[in-house]
C-alpha cells in the first residue's frame, strides 16, 4: 500500500469517526463519544508522525502503534 493511500484511508476513517462522535453527542452519549473520538483520530496522527521517523526501526514502530 502506498504512503498516500494509507494517509487517504486514515483521513477517511477519521472523518467517519468524527461524524460518529457528532451523532453520539446528539443523542447525549458524550462519555463514550469522547474516547472514540480520541482513539479513532489518533491513527492518522501516528501515521503522519511515522513520516518523520528517525530511521527504519522508528518508522516501523510508529506504524505498529497506529495498527494497534
Amino acid at each position: 500500500m502506498s504512503e498516500s493511500k494509507l494517509k487517504d484511508l486514515s483521513m477517511g476513517f477519521s472523518v467517519e469517526i468524527i461524524e460518529l462522535v457528532k451523532y453520539l453527542k446528539s443523542i447525549k452519549e458524550s462519555i463514550i463519544s469522547n474516547q472514540i473520538g480520541r482513539s479513532g483520530t489518533s491513527i492518522g496522527a501516528n501515521i503522519h508522525e511515522a513520516q518523520y521517523a528517525q530511521g527504519k526501526k522508528d518508522f516501523i514502530s510508529k506504524l505498529e502503534i497506529a495498527l494497534k
